[in-house]
C-alpha cells in the first residue's frame, strides 16, 4: 500500500500476510518508533457462524498473552484490541522463515543446528509452562528461523491458561502433532507439548513424519497404537543417543516420556558435546548451562541469562594465554565461565581467580575506560566470558540491577578479605 492507514494508535504500511482467519500487516509503534507486526481478525473469510466464533475463541486466548511472555525465544505480545467491530494483536516483527521450510527432505539442516534450535525451544516452552500456558499446538510452522540465527516460538492461539477457561477449546492442534492424551481430548500437562516438540525434532532431522498414513483415521490409529519409523533409519548419520531422545519425547505413555522440559533439554545439551566441529565451538546451549551453574549469576532469571548470552563474547583459551597486560587500557570486565587464570602484578603473584569469579569489573564501575592494575593469565585450558560495559549499559534495567548487585557483592567480599589479611599483618 502507497499511502499508511491506521489501525488503532498504530501507522501501517505494509501487508505481510493473508489467510482466512486474520491478515498480517507491519505497523510502526508511534511511542516507541519501533516495527511491529499486527494482525488482524477476518470475519468475513469463515464458512459460517460456528467456525467464525471458534477462532473467535483462538484469537481472544492470543491476545490474552499481552506481556505473560517476555522471553528471547518467545514471539512477543505487546498489546490487543478485543472490542468493537476491530480485533487485533500486536506482536514483535519477527524477520525470518518458519522451520517448516526445513522439515522436508530437500530442505534439512546440519544435525548440531536442529539440536540448538530444539534446546531453545525447551527453554522458551518450560518458561511458558511456569507461567501456566500450555502451547497445544507446536509444529515446524509455529516456529520461526529468525534471519540472525536465533528463533521464535508464535502463535499461542490455541493455548490452555487456567486463568481463562472459558477460551479453552477442544480439538485443537495439528493432527499430526498431537499426543495420543490430546487425540482422545483428556486433560493435558505440559507433556503434551513435550511429545509435540518431539515430532518437530523427528521431522527437523528426516523431513518426514514419524507415521505413515492415508487419512486422518488411520494417522489417529497409529499415534495411539503403533511405534514411529526409527529415526536412524531414515538418517543413519543420527547417533543412538540423539535417536534415544527423540523417541523418548514421543512416547505414547506421559510414565515413559519426559517428565520435564529441563531432562529433555539437559539431554541435548550432553547430546550436542560430541558432535562440536572443533574444541573452540561453544554452543549456545552449552553457553547457557555453564551461565546457570555459576555463582556469579545465581538470583538471575533465566530470561536474563539468555540476555547475557546476547550481549556476551565467549573464547576457549590455552594455559599461558594473556588474558589482560597490566597497564593496558580497557572497557570490557571478564568472567570465568570455567577454569582457573592467574592475577600478577610487575610478575609477582597476588592471586589465582577460579570458575564463577570475574575481573575487570571497574571499566563498567567506572563507566570509563580504565588502565588494568594487573596481568591475567591463563592456568590452564579456560573458557572466558568478556562483556563490554557499554554493551550492559545499553541492555535492560533489571539485568544492569543484577550486575550491580552482583559486583556490590564482590567488592564487599574483597574488602573483608583486605581487612582480614591486614589484621593479620598488624597481629
Amino acid at each position: 500500500m502507497t499511502t499508511p492507514l491506521n489501525i488503532g494508535k498504530y501507522a501501517v504500511f505494509d501487508e505481510l500476510g493473508r489467510g482466512a482467519t486474520s491478515v498480517v500487516y507491519r505497523g510502526i509503534d508511534p511511542f516507541t518508533n519501533r516495527d511491529v507486526a499486527i494482525k488482524v481478525f477476518n470475519p468475513a473469510g469463515f464458512a459460517n457462524d460456528d467456525q467464525r466464533r471458534k477462532f473467535e475463541k483462538l484469537f481472544m486466548t492470543e491476545a490474552a498473552m499481552v506481556g505473560k511472555l517476555n522471553h528471547p525465544h518467545v514471539v512477543n505480545i505487546f498489546d490487543a484490541s478485543v472490542e468493537g467491530e476491530q480485533l487485533y494483536i500486536v506482536m514483535e516483527l519477527v524477520r525470518g522463515t518458519a522451520l517448516d521450510e526445513h522439515a522436508v527432505p530437500d530442505g534439512l539442516l546440519p544435525i548440531a543446528s536442529v539440536m540448538q534450535i530444539i534446546f531453545k525451544c525447551c527453554t522458551a516452552l518450560d518458561f511458558a509452562h511456569r507461567q501456566g500456558i500450555i502451547h497445544r499446538d507446536i509444529k515446524p510452522a509455529n516456529i520461526m528461523l529468525c534471519d540472525n540465527g536465533e528463533i521464535k516460538i508464535t502463535d499461542f492461539g490455541a493455548a490452555l491458561m487456567p486463568s481463562m477457561e472459558q477460551t479453552q477449546l477442544a480439538g485443537v492442534g495439528s493432527p499430526a502433532y498431537m499426543s495420543p492424551e490430546q487425540v482422545r481430548e483428556e486433560n493435558l500437562t505440559h507433556q503434551t507439548d513435550i511429545y509435540s516438540l518431539g515430532v518437530v525434532l523427528y521431522r527437523l532431522l528426516t523431513g518426514r513424519f514419524p507415521y505413515d498414513a492415508d487419512n486422518a483415521y488411520a494417522l489417529i490409529h497409529k499415534i495411539m497404537n503403533e511405534a514411529p519409523h526409527d529415526v536412524r533409519a531414515l538418517r543413519p548419520e543420527i547417533s543412538s543417543e540423539l535417536a534415544r531422545i527423540v523417541h523418548k519425547a514421543m512416547e505414547k505413555t506421559l510414565a515413559a516420556r519426559y517428565h520435564n522440559w529441563a531432562d529433555f533439554a539437559s539431554d541435548l545439551a550432553a547430546c550436542v558435546r560430541p558432535a562440536r566441529v572443533t574444541e573452540k565451538v561453544i554452543t549456545d546451549s552449552e553457553k547457557f548451562n555453564l551461565l546457570k551453574g555459576l555463582s556469579f549469576f545465581e538470583g538471575f532469571t533465566e530470561v536474563e541469562l539468555w540476555e547475557v548470552l546476547r550481549i556476551s563474547g565467549w573464547r576457549k583459551l590455552s594455559a599461558g594465554t594473556a588474558l589482560v597486560k597490566e597497564g593496558n587500557i580497557g572497557n570490557s570486565f571478564f568472567i570465568l565461565a570455567d577454569g582457573e587464570v592467574r592475577v600478577t602484578k610487575v610478575q609477582k603473584l597476588l592471586s589465582t581467580l577460579k570458575t564463577g569469579d570475574c575481573f575487570g569489573e571497574m571499566a563498567y564501575i567506572e563507566q570509563t575506560r580504565s588502565m588494568r592494575s594487573a596481568s591475567i593469565t591463563a592456568a590452564g585450558t579456560v573458557t572466558l566470558i568478556k562483556i563490554k560495559a557499554d554493551a550492559l549499559l545499553q541492555a535492560s534495567d533489571n539485568l544492569q540491577l543484577k550486575f550491580n548487585r552482583a559486583f556490590l557483592g564482590i567488592l564487599v567480599r574483597r574488602l573483608a578479605a583486605a581487612n582480614t589479611e591486614l589484621a593479620s599483618l598488624m597481629a
